[in-house]
């Protein structure tokens, strides 16, 4: 944890709600400031108490002190009469009306610092009402030590088990190859990919290391330590205090526990119902334990065997042949008098042509890819099977508007090898690196399969769906498919989008702006722009 001097914390404790827990809540701070925060945060190995003074605090550019001026015209005790004010306020609604959506008109910034990257999906997958921003693999060098550790969460019931020398060992195993892959292969990519003279050196540079990571970020296991910054609203944070709270992960019940002290000191009465002794929460407890209980034993009777020899693949299990012509339909819905049902009914009688022009109209004039799509699209749906490295899902997973489940990490599938490194000494010890977390997994699993999950390195595959409609996977495609993203899930994105196209043609016009290219750096064009920028 970061340490302060006596000064520090008494300038910080006007700022967050905790100068010593690694779960705290922003205050007094204007959006403007929040949002800045929160940002550079996710590229930062600093932690955001240490963030704020730096950059925001002491740094004479930014004019923080009248910036906040206004906020800080308030003492903590007219701070603490406001906060009751409107707890007894929402309060009085809450027992009177039930209205959850109250929840939703107030929110808090939460960050949550040294958590485990597992724990980081599961606070991720909580998607309506809450925007997280995470620490990047990409741009942040997770090569740190403290006290001979590299960063990863130490799971106490691993580090109370027979197995705590193995977890210990394997973790720290598979951080020191990552941290001694780095030189080697960023010398062979720049060799491979020298700068031209017309590049700036800087955006050359930060390409250079985003390919790099980009790479390597297979080696480190799920329990490597991140951090989140995470804006939500009422009703976001007590459902996700609620998940926590029955999650079987001992460090979701710890971060739960804490992220509940934190918020009850800004936004009380929108959490009040997650509190551990409130009936919501025990009668939610017992719901989530009934339910995992009896699907664990149907799927033990029911289930097909993992197959462990399957290759990465993306497979499109469903959709609707009859979509586009829902589709034409909604597209004329709002523009017209009639019924949906007749609409529908009228456009399975239009010529080719005609049906044609109705879904043309949705997309011809669209001039980039922030032109989002009508709601009309939403009608078709897809349903996607995924195996790919759980960096990819990382990355894939983010996306709100769609539904998806993954199942448990294991080394069952497989793993993704670079191939930039393929050839070279490094695939060896990258190899042996994944094996050695293998043969650890394999170990503690037999016994404790959930918490087994912290020692699996990030590049083994693990199998997931997405279940999303038309308009949210042309948004994912399109985005996900720029120059500058990883190659791995460009290539899924540039697949989802080339199997939609072959069951249903005439939905090829709405991926207009899907990039199909390869490209070595990737990143470098996104690193030109930014210098520009910077430079104007």
């Amino acid at each position: 944890m970061e340490e302060f001097s006596e000064s520090q914390v008494k300038i910080l404790e006007r700022y967050v709600t905790s100068t010593k827990s690694n779960i705290f809540v922003l205050r007094n701070l204007p959006e403007v400031i929040k949002g800045a925060l929160f940002s550079r945060y996710s590229r930062s190995n600093l932690g955001l108490r240490s963030l704020l003074l730096k950059e925001f605090i002491y740094n004479e550019e930014v004019s923080f002190a009248s910036i906040t001026e206004k906020c800080d015209q308030d003492t903590s005790d007219q701070q603490l009469t406001a906060i009751n004010k409107a707890q007894n306020f929402y309060d009085k609604i809450l027992d009177g009306y039930g209205d959850d959506s109250i929840g939703e008109l107030g929110g808090a910034h939460l960050a949550m610092e040294n958590i485990s990257m597992i724990a980081a999906k599961i606070i991720e997958d909580s998607r309506i009402g809450g925007s997280p921003l995470e620490k990047s693999t990409r741009y942040i060098y997770f090569d740190q030590k403290v006290d001979e550790n590299y960063l990863f969460y130490q799971e106490p019931i691993l580090m109370t088990s027979a197995y705590r020398s193995l977890y210990v060992e394997t973790c720290n195993y598979l951080f020191e190859i990552y941290s001694k892959l780095i030189p080697p292969l960023t010398a062979l990519i720049e060799e491979h990919s020298p700068k031209d003279h017309n590049i700036a050196k800087t955006a050359y540079t930060a390409s250079l290391r985003a390919k790099v990571l980009d790479c390597l970020r297979g080696l480190l296991p799920a329990s490597a330590l991140t951090n989140m910054g995470v804006f939500g609203n009422g009703r976001f944070f007590e459902k996700l205090l609620q998940k926590l709270g029955s999650h079987n992960l001992a460090e979701m019940q710890d971060v739960g526990k804490k992220t509940f002290q934190e918020l009850h000191k800004v936004i009380p009465s929108f959490i009040r119902r997650a509190e551990p002794s409130h009936k919501h929460q025990q009668a939610y407890l017992q719901f989530v334990e009934e339910m995992q209980n009896e699907l664990k034993q149907l799927a033990v009777n029911y289930a097909i065997s993992a197959q462990p020899h399957r290759t990465p693949e993306i497979r499109l299990l469903d959709f609707d042949p009859e979509s586009p012509y829902k589709v034409a339909a909604a597209l004329l819905f709002s523009y017209s008098n009639a019924p949906l049902k007749e609409l529908l009914a009228l456009s399975k009688k239009l010529s080719d042509e005609e049906l044609f022009r109705i879904l043309d109209a949705a997309c011809t004039s669209r001039e980039n890819r922030r032109h989002k799509s009508p709601r009309a699209l939403e009608l078709a749906s897809f349903t996607f099977e995924i195996l790919a490295d759980f960096g990819i899902y990382r990355d894939l997973q983010r996306h709100r508007i769609l539904t998806q489940e993954r199942q448990m990490l294991t080394c069952n599938y497989g793993y993704f090898l670079p191939s930039e490194i393929v050839g070279t000494y490094m695939e060896g010890e990258y190899i042996v690196a994944m094996e050695k977390a293998k043969k650890a997994y394999d170990t503690i699993a037999r016994e404790l399969p959930e918490e087994a999950q912290y020692i699996v390195p990030m590049g083994y595959n693990i199998p997931w769906y997405f279940h999303i409609n038309l308009r949210a996977l042309q948004w994912l495609c399109e985005l996900r498919s720029s120059p500058s993203g990883h190659p791995t899930y460009r290539y899924i994105a540039q697949e989802m989008a080339r199997q939609v196209c072959s069951v249903i043609p005439s939905f090829e016009r709405f991926f207009k702006f899907v990039d199909f290219e390869g490209y070595e750096l990737g990143r470098l064009g996104a690193e030109m722009r930014i210098g520009k920028k910077l430079q104007r």
